[in-house]
């Protein structure tokens, strides 16, 4: 038996009334920073694209534009005629009853890949993938949102404006190879929990950004980082785990982690924005949600953003025991010195004997050149946005400064740890220790300790006489400490 009222859901931008199996979409007379739908025609004009793009991801939803009449005589109004959506089967309803979706998104994220594969590309699409361009629409979102911002609703916001700009700033080659895989597409744009609808042929994506086109040209991975995004707020992030890791298979994509939380902090910017124009409106929970997003924000800045680590210390003091748990905690890229030297070696780039200090393979000028072909490929990571842990003894002056200028030159945040233990259980751990690519000996030790600094004074002193574990921990607390 059909519904005898009709429903009304109201949204910052329209109002949709549910009758029967049909939802009846139009656009709220209104004009802001993003949009115009002023006038009648406009409205008419945004009803007719919105159907035209969201029938790419839900052909069967969107039925045509249709007309409100006026029973005094007025203007007609348009809206847009849709297939209503059993309200259960909303992805948003069915997190907050508990129940299981991981199948569902694993669908969605297969289409959504799908969906890209075959998404519209072009020189317009791909001008809004690089880095100029996604810097004006953060500066656009923070503009906007100081401007409905009277400094009583959202603080905090200078580091955000900080840490996204540092990000951008030495991530070009990043954007730039994004761009040469063809990773930049004409999306959904406003992928969320409360529009996608889980049924029983597939999921539907509903409600595509249609007021602007150059919003909607974005990475891939930016579009789905949305719905991440939102999977996360509503606490469930092994659901935005689950989505991103879906996709990103399905996609064959290796996007660097730390691009995923920029773009996850980019989008929960956007909604801090939104609710920010529904606390004008009257919404009285708006503030509130507007911080949650903004702390969202901030939290995948801080974790996203590229790092260049430094591990040092005499041999035996645990240097690469705690820089190879590090980057595997944390996600980043270990450079060995050890490694480095042995593969320059085998490719016949130097040579000398091992085990001398000061001689052979450890001469002045072969030292140099192996920190140098460690800092040639952490330069090539840290600018594709891959953070990394450099192992190596980093006792030398000039040696720590030329790792500052390489973070500095690619703003990427520096941090220097420098492992220290008792001499007797150094000399102890390197007579007992499996011959791996280390040639130090205990007299190499010595040597070390008694021509050389032990750390620079912006060195993060890890005392590894102790476990494994509390080393680590005190690494990996450096490493967060921004």
């Amino acid at each position: 038996m059909p519904d005898k009222y009709a429903e009304v859901r109201e949204t910052h931008t329209g109002v949709v009334l549910l009758v029967g199996d049909r939802a009846l979409k139009a656009k709220k007379p209104c004009r802001m920073a993003f949009l115009d739908f002023s006038t009648a025609a406009l409205r008419e004009a945004a009803c007719a694209r919105e159907l035209e793009l969201n029938r790419r991801l839900a052909a069967d939803v969107y039925l045509g534009v249709g007309h409100l009449s006026d029973p005094l005589g007025g203007p007609s109004e348009p809206i847009l005629m849709m297939r209503r959506m059993p309200e259960h089967s909303r992805l948003a309803t069915m997190i907050a009853g508990a129940e299981p979706v991981e199948a569902q998104l694993g669908e969605l994220a297969a289409m959504i890949a799908a969906f890209h594969t075959t998404a519209k590309r072009g020189p317009d699409i791909d001008r809004q993938g690089t880095v100029e361009f996604v810097r004006i629409r953060w500066e656009a979102n923070l503009r906007e949102i100081a401007a409905l911002n009277d400094g009583s609703k959202l603080s905090g916001l200078s580091e955000i404006d900080f840490l996204a700009m540092r990000y951008l700033a030495g991530r070009e080659k990043l954007f730039a190879r994004r761009i040469m895989d063809s990773r930049i597409v004409d999306g959904h744009g406003d992928l969320s929990c409360e529009d996608v609808f889980c049924l029983p042929d597939g999921p539907r994506a509903l409600d595509c950004l249609d007021f602007d086109d150059a919003l909607r040209f974005v990475d891939g991975i930016d579009d789905v980082c949305f719905l991440a995004m939102d999977l996360e707020f509503r606490g469930r992030p092994d659901l935005s785990r689950l989505f991103l890791d879906g996709y990103v298979e399905a996609a064959q994509d290796s996007v660097p982690a730390s691009l995923i939380g920029h773009y996850v902090a980019y989008r929960a910017l956007v909604r801090a924005k939104v609710e920010l124009i529904r606390a004008g409106q009257g919404e009285s929970r708006s503030i509130e949600t507007a911080e949650e997003y903004r702390r969202l924000a901030v939290e995948h800045l801080r974790q996203g953003t590229v790092r260049l680590c430094t591990v040092g210390g005499l041999p035996g003091t645990g240097k690469t025991t705690v820089g190879t748990a590090l980057a595997g905690m944390v996600g980043a890229t270990l450079i060995s010195s050890d490694r480095v030297r042995k593969e320059l070696v085998a490719d016949g780039v130097i040579d000398g004997q091992p085990g001398m200090f000061g001689r052979g393979l450890y001469s002045p000028d072969t030292v140099a050149f192996v920190y140098k072909t460690m800092l040639e490929r952490a330069s090539a990571l840290l600018e594709n946005g891959i953070s990394v842990v450099l192992d190596a003894s980093w006792t030398d002056d000039e040696r720590r400064s030329d790792a500052t200028a390489l973070a500095k030159a690619t703003d990427s945040f520096p941090i220097s740890l420098h492992c220290v233990a008792p001499a007797h259980v150094a000399a102890l751990r390197i007579s007992r220790r499996d011959r791996g690519d280390s040639d130090a000996t205990p007299d190499i030790a010595v040597a070390m300790a008694g021509r050389r600094a032990a750390s620079g004074p912006e060195s993060t002193l890890i005392d590894t006489s102790g476990s494994i574990e509390a080393s680590v921990a005190a690494a990996t607390e450096a490493w967060y400490a921004i």
